[in-house]
């Protein structure tokens, strides 16, 4: 495993779509893991490739209870709503509240290629609405709801 550099606000990759993973293979599985070790070391909740400079459907999720890898995530399901502060680690010092679904059923593969169903609700449900939000080259600030500020 290895550290990737976490790419910051102002780049344009992160305003780009990222492409659907066809070749589930051992590069995926590395891009996953050291998603993981970048993630945990900055002390995130989620991370998506394209934040390592990688335009692929891949995120990576752990909200304390336990860690998640999502390739090619889909949102199936929201519910509710809820408004709270969000960061993100392309923003280092920035947070603002936005408004999420309180609940979100998200469909999406392994490392391996298999499909899983996750349910999240709050804390859990934004980090699958962020990160997947990364992937459409979508922004938090574009959700946010009363400015951003210095966090």
């Amino acid at each position: 495993m290895a550290l990737r550099n976490v790419v910051k606000v102002g780049d344009p990759i992160l305003n780009k779509k990222s492409r659907i993973i066809e070749k589930f293979d051992e590069k995926l599985s590395t891009l996953i893991d050291d998603m993981f070790e970048t993630m945990y070391k900055e002390n995130g909740v989620g991370l998506a490739a394209v934040q390592v400079g990688m335009l692929k459907r891949v995120v990576v999720i752990d909200v304390g209870d336990g860690p998640m890898e999502l390739v090619n995530p889909e949102i199936t399901l929201q519910e509710g709503e809820q408004r709270e502060q969000e960061g993100c680690l392309s923003l280092p010092g920035k947070c603002g509240t936005t408004v999420r679904p309180m609940k979100v059923q998200v469909k999406a593969q392994n490392r391996e290629g298999k499909w899983q169903v996750f349910t999240g609700e709050g804390l859990k449900a934004r980090a699958f609405c962020h990160e997947i939000d990364h992937l459409d080259g979508i922004l938090f600030t574009s959700k946010v709801i009363d400015g951003v500020v210095e966090g």
